[in-house]
């Protein structure tokens, strides 16, 4: 059993290790399915529960000081490739798309928390919370919105659980889309405009020690600085707290980073990757499987979710005569984030890979906005 602070640190991140590496250079399409973030969760969900990590002071001083750090630094380089000026080119009509798409998430999560809240349990509105934070973001936002609400493990690991199933079958349908979009834009009338190509965001710098030096030393110092602001604030309720203002100040300030030539250094995405891998270990080491057998619920959930988000955009899709394409890309970024969102825009045609990135972009700025949204919608329920 481990109690020592800088043993449990060196397991997580020796863990981490072993599944990027496997992941970056095995051949499966396993990986392909089931991002490594995953993999990572639930492999230190194992190891706790069959009881390697034991409760100390070291352990909890140590996963908490580091997770409260590294969060606003994460925030931060993974905004640094959101350049403002090319998500505005992208036009308002796909910009509504995107907006109605995550707004239809958001609204799923409350139909199914109406029907389903007196089945579940006491945090699961946190819980169901930071998952809404990712299907309308990303893995990141999912994991701010954590550190926001502090859904209880147990619950969040089901979150996970779900995300994982259900954006796996989703990532499918939406490839399996293209199949018929020819059929789907004859019923809606779509005017299938040709899309400009977005221009891509400058070259990264190589990197090299200088790059990596000043993005660990300067994410870090915004770390601290943006959380001793935050502590100065106000509370606002139960979602506006410290914590929400250090976020929302990393995230402001990574926009206006983002449009300068810093965010050109190379490694900042990189660095982000690292630092949420550590951040979801540590999370991870507080649940536990013992009571998995509540999951299937949580699944019902995700269902309705989808069911209530796919039959928004369909509507959605008739009266504004939309074609399949923006849909089937805008849903992907909001449920699978900027990892899936290009390739599946590149099943439609190559040249529209810009603009899956670019959805993806906006929701790694508003996720967590809207994640926060959703736990107080469902507190009130």
């Amino acid at each position: 059993m481990i109690t020592d602070g800088f043993l449990y640190l060196g397991v997580l991140l020796g863990l981490a290790a072993c599944i990027v590496f496997v992941s970056q250079r095995g051949r499966s399409r396993f990986f392909r399915y089931v991002p490594g973030f995953v993999l990572m969760y639930l492999g230190t969900a194992a190891l706790n529960t069959a009881g390697l990590f034991g409760e100390s002071d070291s352990v909890e001083s140590a996963g908490g000081s580091v997770q409260d750090a590294l969060l606003p630094a994460m925030i931060l380089l993974l905004l640094f490739k959101c350049n403002i000026r090319q998500i505005v080119k992208l036009g308002p009509k796909l910009l509504l798309t995107y907006a109605v798409t995550a707004l239809s998430i958001v609204a799923g999560f409350v139909v199914a928390f109406l029907f389903l809240h007196g089945a579940l349990d006491d945090g699961a509105s946190k819980a169901l919370g930071a998952l809404a934070a990712s299907w309308t973001g990303g893995s990141a936002n999912m994991v701010a919105v954590q550190g926001v609400v502090h859904a209880p493990e147990n619950v969040f690991g089901y979150a996970l659980i779900v995300d994982t199933i259900v954006y796996s079958l989703w990532l499918l349908v939406m490839f399996g889309s293209v199949g018929f979009s020819e059929r789907f834009n004859r019923w809606t009338k779509a005017r299938t405009a040709s899309f400009e190509q977005q221009e891509a965001a400058g070259e990264e710098e190589r990197m090299d020690l200088t790059s990596l030096m000043t993005l660990i030393g300067f994410s870090l110092f915004v770390s601290a600085a943006a959380t001793w602001i935050g502590q100065q604030l106000p509370e606002v309720g139960d979602v506006i707290n410290s914590t929400t203002w250090t976020i929302l100040i990393v995230s402001v300030l990574g926009l206006v980073i983002a449009i300068t030539p810093f965010a050109r250094a190379a490694g900042s995405s990189e660095l982000a990757m690292i630092m949420l891998y550590l951040i979801i270990g540590i999370i991870a080491s507080g649940s536990d499987f013992s009571s998995l057998t509540d999951a299937p619920l949580y699944l019902l959930v995700g269902v309705v979710v989808m069911v209530v988000h796919a039959g928004v955009m369909v509507v959605y899709a008739k009266l504004t005569r939309t074609e399949l394409f923006s849909l089937a890309v805008a849903s992907t970024a909001n449920i699978g984030g900027v990892a899936s969102a290009p390739v599946v825009a590149s099943a439609y045609n190559r040249q529209l890979v810009p603009v899956g990135v670019l959805f993806a972009l906006i929701g790694a700025f508003a996720g967590t906005f809207l994640g926060l949204t959703t736990v107080q919608i469902l507190s009130v329920i």
